[in-house]
Protein backbone atom coordinates (compact mmCIF):
# COMPACT_ATOMS: atom_id res chain seq x y z
CA UNK A 1 0.00 0.00 0.00
CA UNK A 2 2.78 2.42 0.78
CA UNK A 3 4.37 1.94 -2.61
CA UNK A 4 1.24 3.03 -3.92
CA UNK A 5 1.10 5.90 -2.33
CA UNK A 6 4.84 6.74 -3.59
CA UNK A 7 3.08 6.25 -6.71
CA UNK A 8 0.28 8.33 -6.47
CA UNK A 9 2.32 11.40 -4.95
CA UNK A 10 4.61 10.57 -7.64
CA UNK A 11 1.79 11.28 -10.38
CA UNK A 12 0.63 14.27 -8.98
CA UNK A 13 3.90 15.65 -8.60
CA UNK A 14 4.52 14.62 -12.47
CA UNK A 15 0.99 16.16 -13.60
CA UNK A 16 2.10 19.66 -11.54
CA UNK A 17 4.92 19.58 -13.31
CA UNK A 18 3.30 19.44 -16.58
CA UNK A 19 0.66 21.78 -15.48
CA UNK A 20 3.71 24.29 -14.24
CA UNK A 21 5.69 23.40 -17.31
CA UNK A 22 2.42 24.68 -19.20
CA UNK A 23 2.26 27.79 -16.93
CA UNK A 24 6.13 28.53 -17.48
CA UNK A 25 5.56 28.03 -20.98
CA UNK A 26 2.77 31.01 -21.30
CA UNK A 27 5.03 32.74 -18.35
CA UNK A 28 7.85 33.11 -21.22
CA UNK A 29 5.45 33.82 -23.99
CA UNK A 30 3.97 36.93 -22.02
CA UNK A 31 8.20 37.48 -21.29
CA UNK A 32 9.21 37.51 -24.67
CA UNK A 33 6.73 39.61 -25.75
CA UNK A 34 7.26 42.46 -23.19
CA UNK A 35 11.11 42.45 -24.11
CA UNK A 36 9.80 42.36 -27.55
CA UNK A 37 7.80 45.70 -26.63
CA UNK A 38 10.74 46.98 -24.74
CA UNK A 39 13.67 46.43 -27.44
CA UNK A 40 11.29 47.72 -29.56
CA UNK A 41 10.84 51.11 -27.70
CA UNK A 42 14.22 51.34 -26.99
CA UNK A 43 15.13 51.12 -31.02
CA UNK A 44 12.81 53.82 -31.59
CA UNK A 45 14.07 55.88 -28.49
CA UNK A 46 17.78 55.43 -29.56
CA UNK A 47 17.11 57.35 -32.90
CA UNK A 48 15.22 60.61 -33.87
CA UNK A 49 12.07 60.13 -35.01
CA UNK A 50 12.55 62.47 -37.96
CA UNK A 51 16.47 61.55 -38.62
CA UNK A 52 17.95 63.78 -40.87
CA UNK A 53 18.64 62.65 -44.15
CA UNK A 54 22.04 62.78 -45.67
CA UNK A 55 21.64 64.63 -48.02
CA UNK A 56 25.34 66.22 -48.97
CA UNK A 57 28.40 67.65 -46.62
CA UNK A 58 25.83 70.16 -45.16
CA UNK A 59 22.83 69.64 -44.20
CA UNK A 60 20.43 72.58 -43.45
CA UNK A 61 17.21 71.85 -41.76
CA UNK A 62 17.18 74.47 -39.56
CA UNK A 63 17.58 76.72 -42.62
CA UNK A 64 20.05 79.14 -40.84
CA UNK A 65 22.47 79.38 -43.96
CA UNK A 66 22.74 81.22 -46.82
CA UNK A 67 23.02 79.06 -49.72
CA UNK A 68 25.84 80.68 -50.88
CA UNK A 69 27.75 79.85 -47.80
CA UNK A 70 26.32 76.29 -47.73
CA UNK A 71 28.01 75.57 -51.12
CA UNK A 72 30.94 77.64 -50.28
CA UNK A 73 30.91 75.03 -47.53
CA UNK A 74 30.93 71.86 -49.31
CA UNK A 75 33.39 73.04 -51.53
CA UNK A 76 35.83 73.23 -48.26
CA UNK A 77 34.31 69.84 -46.79
CA UNK A 78 35.09 68.34 -49.76
CA UNK A 79 38.77 69.49 -50.05
CA UNK A 80 39.52 68.94 -46.48
CA UNK A 81 38.44 65.25 -47.18
CA UNK A 82 40.66 65.26 -50.53
CA UNK A 83 43.25 65.86 -48.71
CA UNK A 84 43.28 64.04 -45.15
CA UNK A 85 40.70 61.27 -45.87
CA UNK A 86 38.61 62.40 -43.29
CA UNK A 87 35.18 62.84 -43.66
CA UNK A 88 33.55 66.40 -42.01
CA UNK A 89 29.68 66.96 -42.12
CA UNK A 90 27.85 70.07 -40.76
CA UNK A 91 24.28 69.32 -39.98
CA UNK A 92 21.98 71.77 -38.41
CA UNK A 93 18.42 70.92 -37.06
CA UNK A 94 15.54 72.86 -36.04
CA UNK A 95 15.38 70.50 -32.50
CA UNK A 96 16.45 67.80 -30.72
CA UNK A 97 13.10 65.87 -30.49
CA UNK A 98 13.49 65.90 -26.47
CA UNK A 99 16.60 64.17 -26.66
CA UNK A 100 20.25 65.34 -25.38
CA UNK A 101 22.74 66.74 -28.32
CA UNK A 102 25.07 63.93 -27.45
CA UNK A 103 22.56 61.19 -27.92
CA UNK A 104 20.82 62.84 -31.10
CA UNK A 105 24.20 63.58 -32.62
CA UNK A 106 25.79 59.86 -31.96
CA UNK A 107 22.97 58.44 -33.61
CA UNK A 108 23.02 60.87 -36.94
CA UNK A 109 26.64 59.97 -37.19
CA UNK A 110 26.19 56.28 -36.83
CA UNK A 111 22.84 56.34 -38.53
CA UNK A 112 25.12 58.56 -41.68
CA UNK A 113 28.43 55.72 -41.26
CA UNK A 114 30.18 58.86 -41.55
CA UNK A 115 33.93 58.12 -42.30
CA UNK A 116 35.44 55.10 -43.34
CA UNK A 117 34.40 51.91 -41.58
CA UNK A 118 37.54 50.45 -41.14
CA UNK A 119 39.34 53.81 -39.57
CA UNK A 120 36.21 55.04 -37.88
CA UNK A 121 37.17 58.84 -38.63
CA UNK A 122 34.21 60.81 -39.18
CA UNK A 123 33.11 63.92 -37.90
CA UNK A 124 30.11 65.69 -37.47
CA UNK A 125 29.60 69.30 -36.29
CA UNK A 126 25.68 69.59 -35.09
CA UNK A 127 24.13 72.72 -34.19
CA UNK A 128 21.05 72.91 -32.86
CA UNK A 129 20.35 76.70 -32.60
CA UNK A 130 16.32 76.50 -31.35
CA UNK A 131 17.79 75.07 -27.86
CA UNK A 132 20.81 76.75 -28.22
CA UNK A 133 23.60 73.37 -28.26
CA UNK A 134 26.29 72.88 -30.34
CA UNK A 135 28.15 69.33 -30.61
CA UNK A 136 31.20 67.83 -32.13
CA UNK A 137 30.86 64.52 -32.39
CA UNK A 138 34.18 62.66 -33.12
CA UNK A 139 34.61 58.68 -34.66
CA UNK A 140 37.11 57.24 -32.51
CA UNK A 141 39.55 56.79 -35.33
CA UNK A 142 40.28 60.47 -34.97
CA UNK A 143 40.31 60.57 -30.96
CA UNK A 144 43.75 60.53 -30.98
CA UNK A 145 43.91 64.10 -33.38
CA UNK A 146 40.58 65.66 -31.81
CA UNK A 147 40.16 65.44 -27.76
CA UNK A 148 37.49 65.82 -26.08
CA UNK A 149 39.29 69.12 -24.90
CA UNK A 150 40.02 69.91 -28.41
CA UNK A 151 36.72 69.59 -29.42
CA UNK A 152 34.99 71.89 -26.10
CA UNK A 153 38.00 74.34 -27.10
CA UNK A 154 36.69 74.93 -30.59
CA UNK A 155 33.39 75.02 -29.33
CA UNK A 156 34.24 77.74 -26.36
CA UNK A 157 36.27 79.76 -28.26
CA UNK A 158 35.48 79.90 -32.09
CA UNK A 159 31.97 78.98 -32.14
CA UNK A 160 29.76 80.13 -29.22
CA UNK A 161 31.20 83.91 -29.16
CA UNK A 162 29.96 83.91 -32.90
CA UNK A 163 26.92 82.46 -31.94
CA UNK A 164 26.30 84.73 -29.45
CA UNK A 165 25.80 87.36 -31.77
CA UNK A 166 23.84 86.03 -34.13
CA UNK A 167 26.17 84.94 -37.03
CA UNK A 168 26.06 81.39 -37.51
CA UNK A 169 27.93 81.53 -40.75
CA UNK A 170 31.08 82.64 -38.64
CA UNK A 171 30.71 80.17 -36.06
CA UNK A 172 30.39 77.41 -38.62
CA UNK A 173 33.27 78.52 -40.16
CA UNK A 174 35.10 78.90 -37.45
CA UNK A 175 34.40 75.97 -36.03
CA UNK A 176 35.07 74.07 -39.64
CA UNK A 177 38.59 75.75 -39.39
CA UNK A 178 39.32 74.91 -36.10
CA UNK A 179 38.37 71.15 -36.95
CA UNK A 180 40.58 71.45 -40.14
CA UNK A 181 43.48 72.23 -37.90
CA UNK A 182 43.18 69.70 -35.68
CA UNK A 183 42.55 66.34 -38.66
CA UNK A 184 45.44 68.31 -40.93
CA UNK A 185 48.77 66.23 -41.17
CA UNK A 186 51.62 68.49 -39.63
CA UNK A 187 53.28 69.62 -42.86
CA UNK A 188 49.61 70.93 -44.13
CA UNK A 189 49.39 72.75 -41.06
CA UNK A 190 52.75 74.61 -42.09
CA UNK A 191 51.59 75.50 -45.76
CA UNK A 192 48.44 76.64 -44.73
Amino acid sequence: MQGGDRRGRSRTAARHDIELSGVARSLLCVLAALLTLGCAAEAQQGAPAHALELTGRVVDAAEILTPDFEQRLTARLAKLEQETKVQLVVATTPDLEGRTIEAYALDLANGWALGDSRRNDGLLLLVAPAERKVRIEVGRGLEASVRDEDAAAIIQDAILPRFREGDFVGGIEAGVTGLALEVTPFPMKEAA
